[in-house]
């Protein structure tokens, strides 16, 4: 007998989860039936406020819904007691690029000082935000920086990209371009800039779509130009 009360409390965690399983279910097919250009809910998710459910999309995106899914909301959910953003957690946490998959042997990598803070930064030659980041990471030291070209700005950014990679000192060319306006050399008909398209597929697998995106070691990402004393601190809260 003194297995019952046992047994009683696993079939009703079981019942409970079999109606959260279900009310799932229901959300997914509302929102895929009256949204089909979300391409499909992946996922249904609680969230800490009462009868608001968390749905994902397409990998990365995230919105919310009611608990039939017959709303849709779109936005950022804010914990005001403790000063978090729920939803940028969650992105963040989503959009996580291993560091060991990044394919540097395709990227223009600086050492600055020891080398021991890694940085990678998916960039666009025509990318104003990202010369200004480039200028103002010359003053960053012990750094080890991997920049990854893309083009997705200007009709031009693929040829800039490929005459910097060609040139007998890609970093040198990339710094020359980016920081001074010193226009790159033509590249040459027979160099291979097929790294440049490696790095293209990959910040398209990775939803990387905006420059310059920075990919620290720990996984996470922040896109734009952020100032020196914000970098500072994004290296300070990494643990090693």
């Amino acid at each position: 007998m003194k297995f019952l009360p046992a047994l009683a409390a696993a079939a009703a965690l079981y019942a409970c989860a079999a109606v959260a399983s279900a009310q799932d279910a229901q959300i997914k097919k509302n929102i895929d039936t009256h949204l089909p250009q979300l391409q499909g809910v992946q996922e249904v998710r609680k969230t800490p406020i009462p009868g608001i459910f968390e749905i994902r999309v397409q990998d990365s995106e995230i919105y919310y819904t009611d608990a039939k899914g017959e709303f849709l909301i779109q936005g950022q959910v804010y914990d005001l007691k403790n000063k978090r953003n729920l939803t940028k957690e969650r992105e963040d946490k989503l959009t996580a690029v291993n560091w060991d998959s990044l394919p540097v042997k395709d990227a223009i990598t600086f050492t600055r000082g020891n080398g021991a803070r890694k940085l990678a930064v998916f960039a666009d030659p025509n990318c104003g935000y990202c010369k200004k980041f480039e200028r103002d990471l010359l003053k960053v030291d012990n750094i080890t920086v991997h920049v990854f070209q893309i083009g997705i700005l200007a009709p031009d950014s693929k040829t800039k990209n490929r005459a910097i990679w060609c040139a007998r000192d890609k970093g040198q060319a990339w710094l020359d371009w980016m920081v001074k306006g010193a226009q790159p050399a033509e590249a040459a008909a027979m160099c291979d800039s097929s790294a440049v398209t490696r790095n293209e597929a990959f910040a398209k697998k990775n939803k990387i779509n905006s420059t310059p995106t920075l990919l620290f070691e720990d996984g996470s990402r922040t896109a734009g130009a952020i100032p020196m004393e914000e970098l500072e601190q994004q290296f300070a809260s990494i643990k090693k």
